[in-house]
């Protein structure tokens, strides 16, 4: 593999994430992004895998329904999608990494390449933004105990300043000097 050709294929990290959508609470890439990435007709990559169709269990690859295709197809504003007679196939992160397995030309190898790193990237992401709201969270925790601490104080410092102004004068008990 020459350095031109992979400096060719190098795509943008936003055209890749973009072809990422969260499916059955699943991240997931569909069969003809990855075709088009890839650089081959859908159809060649589907036969692909049921050539191989042992390598891609349900939790690899998975056939979206009617109501789901539909629902993306909602999302993104389009009434057809070029031609599809049948429903897609969603790859899982596992699924596409197998795919690397069954296509072997120069530009699949480099294109899985950079797909994997963006799963692992979006997976970290997520990661770091449970940590944080984590954090956050722990941290609201601490100022709502702080806030009742302080009103506490200010409710006892209400209540000394009550007692201060309704101050009985008390008579003076003990030796008490003659005036002359």
């Amino acid at each position: 593999m020459t350095k031109e050709l992979e400096n060719n294929l190098m795509l943008s990290d936003e055209i890749v994430s973009s072809k990422i959508y969260f499916i059955r609470n699943v991240k997931v890439m569909l069969d003809k992004d990855l075709a088009e990435l890839y650089g081959v007709l859908t159809g060649n990559l589907n036969k692909a895998v049921k050539r191989n169709i042992r390598r891609f269990p349900e939790d690899f690859m998975f056939q979206l329904t009617k109501n789901e295709f539909e629902n993306l197809k909602f999302q993104f504003g389009t009434s057809s999608w070029g031609g599809t007679r049948s429903l897609p196939y969603a790859f899982t992160e596992q699924g596409v990494a197998m795919l690397s397995g069954i296509l072997n030309s120069d530009r699949a190898i480099l294109v899985n390449i950079q797909i994997m790193r963006i799963f692992t990237r979006t997976r970290e992401t997520l990661t770091d933004s449970l940590s944080v709201k984590l954090e956050i969270d722990e941290i609201k925790k601490k100022l709502e105990s702080q806030d009742k601490n302080i009103e506490l104080v200010f409710t006892y410092l209400d209540e000394l300043i009550e007692k201060q102004d309704n101050l009985i004068p008390r008579q003076q008990i003990g030796f008490k000097p003659n005036d002359k």
